[in-house]
Protein backbone atom coordinates (compact mmCIF):
# COMPACT_ATOMS: atom_id res chain seq x y z
CA UNK A 1 0.00 0.00 0.00
CA UNK A 2 1.41 3.39 -0.92
CA UNK A 3 2.29 5.69 1.97
CA UNK A 4 -0.16 8.41 0.94
CA UNK A 5 -3.22 6.15 1.01
CA UNK A 6 -5.82 6.55 3.73
CA UNK A 7 -5.54 3.83 6.34
CA UNK A 8 -8.82 2.15 7.20
CA UNK A 9 -9.51 1.05 10.76
CA UNK A 10 -12.17 -1.34 12.03
CA UNK A 11 -13.81 0.22 15.07
CA UNK A 12 -17.04 -1.75 15.44
CA UNK A 13 -18.19 -5.36 15.19
CA UNK A 14 -21.65 -6.93 15.37
CA UNK A 15 -23.24 -10.23 14.48
CA UNK A 16 -26.12 -12.61 14.90
CA UNK A 17 -25.52 -16.12 13.58
CA UNK A 18 -25.98 -19.78 14.52
CA UNK A 19 -23.11 -19.63 17.04
CA UNK A 20 -24.44 -16.64 18.96
CA UNK A 21 -26.54 -13.52 19.16
CA UNK A 22 -23.59 -11.16 19.54
CA UNK A 23 -19.83 -11.01 19.02
CA UNK A 24 -18.78 -12.21 22.48
CA UNK A 25 -20.97 -15.33 22.52
CA UNK A 26 -20.08 -16.10 18.90
CA UNK A 27 -16.34 -16.01 19.55
CA UNK A 28 -16.65 -18.09 22.73
CA UNK A 29 -18.65 -20.76 20.91
CA UNK A 30 -16.24 -20.73 17.96
CA UNK A 31 -13.19 -21.28 20.13
CA UNK A 32 -15.04 -24.14 21.82
CA UNK A 33 -15.53 -25.77 18.42
CA UNK A 34 -19.32 -25.77 18.55
CA UNK A 35 -21.32 -27.38 15.78
CA UNK A 36 -24.66 -25.67 15.15
CA UNK A 37 -26.05 -28.01 12.49
CA UNK A 38 -29.23 -29.82 13.47
CA UNK A 39 -32.27 -31.53 11.99
CA UNK A 40 -34.98 -28.94 11.37
CA UNK A 41 -37.89 -29.02 13.78
CA UNK A 42 -40.64 -28.97 11.16
CA UNK A 43 -42.45 -31.16 8.64
CA UNK A 44 -40.64 -29.94 5.53
CA UNK A 45 -39.08 -33.32 4.72
CA UNK A 46 -42.42 -35.12 4.76
CA UNK A 47 -44.44 -32.26 3.29
CA UNK A 48 -42.14 -31.34 0.41
CA UNK A 49 -39.99 -34.43 -0.03
CA UNK A 50 -36.73 -32.68 0.89
CA UNK A 51 -33.65 -34.88 0.68
CA UNK A 52 -31.76 -32.62 3.13
CA UNK A 53 -33.62 -31.56 6.26
CA UNK A 54 -30.89 -30.00 8.40
CA UNK A 55 -29.20 -26.61 8.60
CA UNK A 56 -27.56 -24.10 10.94
CA UNK A 57 -30.15 -21.65 12.24
CA UNK A 58 -29.91 -18.42 14.21
CA UNK A 59 -30.58 -19.26 17.84
CA UNK A 60 -32.29 -16.06 18.96
CA UNK A 61 -35.71 -14.59 18.36
CA UNK A 62 -35.26 -11.19 16.69
CA UNK A 63 -38.32 -9.94 18.60
CA UNK A 64 -36.30 -10.14 21.82
CA UNK A 65 -34.13 -7.34 20.39
CA UNK A 66 -36.22 -5.50 17.80
CA UNK A 67 -39.59 -3.91 18.48
CA UNK A 68 -42.54 -5.69 16.91
CA UNK A 69 -43.50 -2.75 14.64
CA UNK A 70 -40.01 -2.50 13.07
CA UNK A 71 -39.58 -6.27 12.84
CA UNK A 72 -42.85 -6.54 10.90
CA UNK A 73 -41.39 -4.30 8.20
CA UNK A 74 -38.24 -6.39 7.77
CA UNK A 75 -37.63 -9.75 6.14
CA UNK A 76 -35.65 -12.06 8.47
CA UNK A 77 -32.51 -11.13 6.52
CA UNK A 78 -33.19 -7.48 7.32
CA UNK A 79 -33.87 -8.27 10.97
CA UNK A 80 -30.51 -10.02 11.31
CA UNK A 81 -28.70 -7.17 9.57
CA UNK A 82 -30.31 -4.53 11.77
CA UNK A 83 -29.44 -6.39 14.98
CA UNK A 84 -25.82 -6.81 13.88
CA UNK A 85 -25.56 -3.20 12.70
CA UNK A 86 -26.78 -1.80 16.00
CA UNK A 87 -24.30 -3.92 17.94
CA UNK A 88 -21.46 -2.83 15.64
CA UNK A 89 -22.48 0.84 15.86
CA UNK A 90 -22.59 0.69 19.67
CA UNK A 91 -19.24 -1.12 19.73
CA UNK A 92 -17.76 1.70 17.63
CA UNK A 93 -19.02 4.22 20.19
CA UNK A 94 -21.79 5.60 17.95
CA UNK A 95 -19.40 7.91 16.06
CA UNK A 96 -20.34 11.56 15.72
CA UNK A 97 -19.96 11.93 11.97
CA UNK A 98 -21.34 14.25 9.31
CA UNK A 99 -24.24 12.33 7.69
CA UNK A 100 -22.77 13.05 4.25
CA UNK A 101 -19.54 11.35 5.39
CA UNK A 102 -21.31 8.20 6.65
CA UNK A 103 -22.02 5.33 4.25
CA UNK A 104 -23.57 1.86 4.31
CA UNK A 105 -22.69 -1.22 2.24
CA UNK A 106 -24.53 -4.44 3.10
CA UNK A 107 -24.50 -7.37 0.69
CA UNK A 108 -26.79 -10.37 0.28
CA UNK A 109 -26.88 -13.32 -2.02
CA UNK A 110 -30.63 -13.77 -2.33
CA UNK A 111 -32.39 -11.03 -0.37
CA UNK A 112 -35.87 -11.41 1.10
CA UNK A 113 -36.63 -14.95 0.01
CA UNK A 114 -38.98 -15.62 2.95
CA UNK A 115 -41.02 -12.52 2.12
CA UNK A 116 -41.36 -13.16 -1.59
CA UNK A 117 -42.33 -16.81 -1.18
CA UNK A 118 -44.66 -16.23 1.77
CA UNK A 119 -46.46 -13.43 -0.03
CA UNK A 120 -46.78 -15.51 -3.20
CA UNK A 121 -48.55 -18.09 -1.04
CA UNK A 122 -50.86 -15.32 0.15
CA UNK A 123 -51.68 -14.38 -3.46
CA UNK A 124 -52.50 -17.98 -4.36
CA UNK A 125 -54.46 -18.84 -1.23
CA UNK A 126 -56.11 -15.57 -0.16
CA UNK A 127 -55.91 -13.23 -3.15
CA UNK A 128 -53.90 -10.19 -4.17
CA UNK A 129 -55.67 -7.77 -1.84
CA UNK A 130 -54.32 -9.61 1.20
CA UNK A 131 -50.67 -9.14 0.26
CA UNK A 132 -48.60 -7.26 2.84
CA UNK A 133 -48.19 -3.65 1.60
CA UNK A 134 -44.57 -3.75 2.78
CA UNK A 135 -43.78 -6.72 0.54
CA UNK A 136 -41.59 -4.94 -2.01
CA UNK A 137 -39.54 -2.95 0.53
CA UNK A 138 -39.03 -6.20 2.48
CA UNK A 139 -38.04 -8.47 -0.39
CA UNK A 140 -35.71 -6.14 -2.32
CA UNK A 141 -32.04 -7.02 -2.03
CA UNK A 142 -31.12 -3.50 -0.86
CA UNK A 143 -33.66 -3.58 1.99
CA UNK A 144 -31.03 -4.16 4.69
CA UNK A 145 -28.69 -1.40 3.54
CA UNK A 146 -31.64 0.96 3.13
CA UNK A 147 -33.04 0.35 6.60
CA UNK A 148 -29.62 0.64 8.24
CA UNK A 149 -28.95 3.84 6.30
CA UNK A 150 -32.23 5.30 7.59
CA UNK A 151 -31.60 4.06 11.12
CA UNK A 152 -28.20 5.79 11.26
CA UNK A 153 -28.99 8.78 9.05
CA UNK A 154 -26.23 7.84 6.61
CA UNK A 155 -26.16 10.00 3.47
CA UNK A 156 -22.82 9.28 1.80
CA UNK A 157 -24.42 6.41 -0.10
CA UNK A 158 -26.03 3.06 0.65
CA UNK A 159 -25.02 0.14 -1.55
CA UNK A 160 -25.81 -3.55 -1.91
CA UNK A 161 -23.39 -5.87 -3.69
CA UNK A 162 -25.12 -9.06 -4.82
CA UNK A 163 -22.44 -11.55 -5.78
CA UNK A 164 -23.71 -14.79 -4.29
CA UNK A 165 -21.42 -16.14 -1.57
CA UNK A 166 -18.90 -13.34 -2.13
CA UNK A 167 -21.43 -10.58 -1.32
CA UNK A 168 -20.39 -9.97 2.30
CA UNK A 169 -16.70 -9.70 1.48
CA UNK A 170 -17.42 -7.51 -1.53
CA UNK A 171 -19.33 -5.19 0.81
CA UNK A 172 -16.25 -4.88 3.02
CA UNK A 173 -14.11 -4.23 -0.06
CA UNK A 174 -16.49 -1.56 -1.37
CA UNK A 175 -16.66 0.13 2.04
CA UNK A 176 -12.86 0.11 2.14
CA UNK A 177 -12.77 1.77 -1.27
CA UNK A 178 -15.35 4.38 -0.21
CA UNK A 179 -13.08 5.53 2.59
CA UNK A 180 -9.85 5.39 0.60
CA UNK A 181 -11.40 7.36 -2.26
CA UNK A 182 -12.53 10.11 0.12
CA UNK A 183 -16.27 9.53 -0.28
CA UNK A 184 -16.79 8.77 3.41
CA UNK A 185 -15.11 8.85 6.81
CA UNK A 186 -17.16 6.00 8.29
CA UNK A 187 -18.88 3.09 6.52
CA UNK A 188 -21.08 0.42 8.09
CA UNK A 189 -20.64 -2.75 6.05
CA UNK A 190 -21.20 -6.47 5.97
CA UNK A 191 -23.62 -9.10 4.75
CA UNK A 192 -26.80 -10.93 5.66
CA UNK A 193 -28.83 -13.95 4.60
CA UNK A 194 -31.94 -15.78 5.82
CA UNK A 195 -32.82 -18.59 3.44
CA UNK A 196 -33.23 -21.72 5.54
CA UNK A 197 -36.40 -22.35 3.57
CA UNK A 198 -37.63 -25.38 1.58
CA UNK A 199 -36.93 -23.83 -1.84
CA UNK A 200 -33.21 -22.97 -1.33
CA UNK A 201 -32.70 -26.28 0.48
CA UNK A 202 -34.22 -28.15 -2.47
CA UNK A 203 -32.31 -26.12 -5.04
CA UNK A 204 -28.92 -26.52 -3.40
CA UNK A 205 -29.57 -30.21 -2.76
CA UNK A 206 -30.53 -30.83 -6.38
CA UNK A 207 -27.33 -29.20 -7.61
CA UNK A 208 -25.52 -31.54 -5.19
CA UNK A 209 -23.97 -28.70 -3.22
CA UNK A 210 -25.30 -29.75 0.20
CA UNK A 211 -24.05 -32.47 2.51
CA UNK A 212 -26.45 -35.41 2.66
CA UNK A 213 -25.49 -36.60 6.15
CA UNK A 214 -29.08 -36.57 7.36
CA UNK A 215 -28.22 -39.21 9.97
CA UNK A 216 -25.44 -37.07 11.50
CA UNK A 217 -25.97 -33.36 10.76
CA UNK A 218 -23.77 -32.21 13.65
CA UNK A 219 -20.71 -33.58 11.84
CA UNK A 220 -21.84 -32.87 8.28
CA UNK A 221 -19.77 -29.76 7.64
CA UNK A 222 -16.22 -31.09 7.55
CA UNK A 223 -13.90 -28.98 5.38
CA UNK A 224 -10.67 -30.74 4.37
CA UNK A 225 -11.84 -34.12 5.63
CA UNK A 226 -11.56 -36.94 3.10
CA UNK A 227 -15.27 -37.69 3.54
CA UNK A 228 -16.60 -34.15 2.99
CA UNK A 229 -19.64 -34.18 0.76
CA UNK A 230 -21.02 -30.65 0.62
CA UNK A 231 -21.88 -27.62 2.71
CA UNK A 232 -24.54 -27.08 5.38
CA UNK A 233 -26.88 -24.13 4.85
CA UNK A 234 -26.62 -21.40 7.48
CA UNK A 235 -28.13 -17.99 8.17
CA UNK A 236 -27.32 -14.73 9.94
CA UNK A 237 -25.50 -11.45 9.52
CA UNK A 238 -22.26 -9.72 10.44
CA UNK A 239 -21.49 -6.02 10.32
CA UNK A 240 -18.22 -4.11 10.62
CA UNK A 241 -17.74 -0.39 11.12
CA UNK A 242 -14.88 0.89 8.96
CA UNK A 243 -13.38 4.29 9.63
CA UNK A 244 -10.51 6.32 8.32
CA UNK A 245 -7.63 6.14 10.77
CA UNK A 246 -7.58 9.93 10.99
CA UNK A 247 -11.25 10.07 11.97
CA UNK A 248 -10.87 7.24 14.47
CA UNK A 249 -7.84 8.84 16.12
CA UNK A 250 -9.51 12.23 16.31
CA UNK A 251 -12.31 10.84 18.43
CA UNK A 252 -10.14 8.43 20.43
CA UNK A 253 -11.84 5.32 19.11
CA UNK A 254 -10.59 1.84 19.91
CA UNK A 255 -9.34 -0.04 16.86
CA UNK A 256 -9.84 -3.79 16.51
CA UNK A 257 -7.69 -4.12 13.38
CA UNK A 258 -7.24 -2.60 9.91
CA UNK A 259 -8.45 -3.40 6.43
CA UNK A 260 -5.24 -3.22 4.44
CA UNK A 261 -6.08 -4.44 0.94
CA UNK A 262 -8.65 -6.08 -1.28
CA UNK A 263 -8.62 -8.00 -4.52
CA UNK A 264 -11.46 -8.94 -6.85
CA UNK A 265 -11.72 -11.02 -9.99
CA UNK A 266 -14.30 -12.89 -12.03
CA UNK A 267 -13.71 -16.33 -13.49
CA UNK A 268 -15.64 -16.02 -16.80
CA UNK A 269 -15.73 -19.78 -16.58
CA UNK A 270 -18.82 -21.51 -15.15
CA UNK A 271 -21.93 -20.57 -13.18
CA UNK A 272 -21.06 -22.81 -10.21
CA UNK A 273 -17.66 -24.45 -10.72
CA UNK A 274 -14.72 -22.43 -9.33
CA UNK A 275 -11.57 -21.52 -11.24
CA UNK A 276 -8.26 -21.57 -9.39
CA UNK A 277 -6.66 -18.86 -11.55
CA UNK A 278 -9.40 -16.33 -10.76
CA UNK A 279 -9.14 -17.02 -7.05
CA UNK A 280 -5.35 -16.70 -7.14
CA UNK A 281 -5.61 -13.39 -9.03
CA UNK A 282 -7.92 -11.91 -6.37
CA UNK A 283 -5.57 -13.06 -3.59
CA UNK A 284 -2.47 -11.67 -5.34
CA UNK A 285 -4.21 -8.35 -5.91
CA UNK A 286 -5.26 -8.11 -2.25
CA UNK A 287 -1.72 -8.78 -1.02
CA UNK A 288 -0.25 -6.26 -3.43
CA UNK A 289 -2.92 -3.71 -2.53
CA UNK A 290 -2.08 -4.16 1.15
CA UNK A 291 1.60 -3.49 0.50
CA UNK A 292 2.68 -6.65 2.31
CA UNK A 293 4.50 -9.83 1.35
CA UNK A 294 3.42 -13.45 1.50
CA UNK A 295 5.57 -13.87 4.60
CA UNK A 296 3.36 -11.41 6.50
CA UNK A 297 0.27 -13.61 6.16
CA UNK A 298 0.01 -15.97 9.11
CA UNK A 299 -3.63 -16.97 8.97
CA UNK A 300 -6.26 -17.61 6.30
CA UNK A 301 -9.96 -17.72 7.06
CA UNK A 302 -10.83 -19.75 4.00
CA UNK A 303 -13.97 -19.98 1.93
CA UNK A 304 -13.74 -23.69 2.84
CA UNK A 305 -17.30 -24.86 2.25
CA UNK A 306 -16.74 -28.63 2.72
CA UNK A 307 -17.20 -29.47 -0.96
CA UNK A 308 -15.04 -32.18 -2.56
CA UNK A 309 -13.48 -29.94 -5.22
CA UNK A 310 -13.65 -26.46 -3.73
CA UNK A 311 -11.67 -26.91 -0.52
CA UNK A 312 -8.38 -28.17 -1.92
CA UNK A 313 -8.65 -26.00 -5.04
CA UNK A 314 -8.87 -22.86 -2.90
CA UNK A 315 -5.73 -23.73 -0.92
CA UNK A 316 -3.90 -24.48 -4.15
CA UNK A 317 -4.95 -21.00 -5.33
CA UNK A 318 -3.52 -19.52 -2.11
CA UNK A 319 -0.23 -21.30 -2.74
CA UNK A 320 -0.23 -20.15 -6.36
CA UNK A 321 -0.87 -16.54 -5.35
CA UNK A 322 1.70 -16.55 -2.57
CA UNK A 323 4.27 -18.46 -4.62
CA UNK A 324 4.33 -21.40 -2.21
CA UNK A 325 5.40 -19.24 0.75
CA UNK A 326 2.70 -20.73 2.94
CA UNK A 327 4.50 -22.85 5.53
CA UNK A 328 3.83 -20.21 8.20
CA UNK A 329 0.08 -20.00 7.54
CA UNK A 330 -2.66 -21.59 9.64
CA UNK A 331 -5.99 -22.11 7.84
CA UNK A 332 -9.45 -22.10 9.44
CA UNK A 333 -12.84 -22.78 7.91
CA UNK A 334 -15.39 -21.42 10.36
CA UNK A 335 -18.17 -22.70 8.09
CA UNK A 336 -17.59 -26.02 9.82
CA UNK A 337 -19.37 -24.41 12.80
CA UNK A 338 -21.70 -21.75 11.37
CA UNK A 339 -22.69 -23.46 8.17
CA UNK A 340 -22.60 -21.46 4.94
CA UNK A 341 -24.26 -18.05 5.35
CA UNK A 342 -24.16 -17.43 1.58
CA UNK A 343 -24.29 -13.61 1.20
CA UNK A 344 -23.42 -13.26 4.88
CA UNK A 345 -20.47 -15.66 4.76
CA UNK A 346 -17.74 -13.23 3.74
CA UNK A 347 -18.94 -10.77 6.37
CA UNK A 348 -18.92 -13.12 9.33
CA UNK A 349 -15.62 -14.57 8.16
CA UNK A 350 -14.20 -11.04 7.98
CA UNK A 351 -15.35 -10.63 11.56
CA UNK A 352 -13.65 -13.90 12.53
CA UNK A 353 -10.48 -12.68 10.77
CA UNK A 354 -10.49 -9.52 12.85
CA UNK A 355 -11.05 -11.45 16.08
CA UNK A 356 -8.27 -13.89 15.19
CA UNK A 357 -5.90 -10.95 14.74
CA UNK A 358 -7.01 -9.23 17.92
CA UNK A 359 -6.94 -12.34 20.09
CA UNK A 360 -3.97 -14.03 18.34
CA UNK A 361 -5.97 -17.23 17.85
CA UNK A 362 -7.00 -19.05 14.69
CA UNK A 363 -10.40 -20.63 15.37
CA UNK A 364 -10.78 -24.35 14.77
CA UNK A 365 -12.00 -26.23 11.73
CA UNK A 366 -14.13 -28.89 13.39
CA UNK A 367 -15.27 -32.38 12.32
CA UNK A 368 -11.98 -33.36 10.70
CA UNK A 369 -11.58 -37.07 11.36
CA UNK A 370 -9.32 -37.92 8.42
CA UNK A 371 -7.49 -34.97 6.94
CA UNK A 372 -7.39 -35.07 3.15
CA UNK A 373 -3.79 -35.98 2.26
CA UNK A 374 -3.98 -33.50 -0.63
CA UNK A 375 -4.38 -30.61 1.83
CA UNK A 376 -1.35 -28.42 1.04
CA UNK A 377 -1.31 -26.23 4.17
CA UNK A 378 -1.61 -26.42 7.95
CA UNK A 379 -5.22 -26.54 9.19
CA UNK A 380 -6.39 -25.51 12.66
CA UNK A 381 -7.71 -29.01 13.03
CA UNK A 382 -10.46 -29.33 15.66
CA UNK A 383 -8.75 -26.90 18.07
CA UNK A 384 -7.70 -23.23 18.03
CA UNK A 385 -4.09 -22.48 17.10
CA UNK A 386 -2.09 -19.61 18.59
CA UNK A 387 -0.90 -16.94 16.17
CA UNK A 388 2.46 -15.21 16.61
CA UNK A 389 3.03 -11.86 18.24
CA UNK A 390 4.15 -8.85 16.24
CA UNK A 391 2.81 -7.37 13.02
CA UNK A 392 0.92 -10.01 11.07
CA UNK A 393 -1.76 -10.18 8.39
CA UNK A 394 -4.84 -12.34 7.89
CA UNK A 395 -6.36 -13.22 4.53
CA UNK A 396 -10.07 -13.86 4.08
CA UNK A 397 -11.37 -15.44 0.88
CA UNK A 398 -14.93 -15.48 -0.45
CA UNK A 399 -15.99 -17.03 -3.73
CA UNK A 400 -19.50 -17.02 -5.18
CA UNK A 401 -21.55 -18.78 -7.83
CA UNK A 402 -21.05 -16.93 -11.09
CA UNK A 403 -17.30 -16.86 -10.59
CA UNK A 404 -17.10 -13.96 -8.14
CA UNK A 405 -13.73 -13.94 -6.36
CA UNK A 406 -13.02 -11.59 -3.44
CA UNK A 407 -10.04 -11.53 -1.09
CA UNK A 408 -9.52 -9.10 1.78
CA UNK A 409 -6.37 -8.60 3.84
CA UNK A 410 -6.58 -7.50 7.48
CA UNK A 411 -3.64 -6.35 9.62
CA UNK A 412 -3.16 -5.48 13.27
CA UNK A 413 -1.12 -2.34 12.62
Amino acid sequence: MSADRTRVAITGLGTVNPLGGDVASTWEAALAGTSTAHTLDNDWKERYGLSVDFACQVGIDPLTILSRPEAKKLDPSGQYAMIAAREAWADAGAPDVDPYRLGVVVGTGIGGVWTILDQWDVVKERGARRVNPFTVPMLMANSSSAHIEMDLGARAGAHTPVSACASGSEAVAQAFDMIRSGRADVVVCGGTEACVHPLPLAGFANIRALSTRTDDPEHASRPYDVDRDGFVLGEGAAILVLESEEHAKARGAKVHAYVAGRGMASDAHHISAPLQDGQAHAISEAVEDAGITAADIRHVNSHGTSTPLGDIGELQAVRQALEDETDQIVVSSTKSMTGHLLGGAGAIESLFSVLALRERLAPPTINIENLDPETPMQIAQNSPVALPEGDIAVLNNAFGFGGHDVAVVFTNS
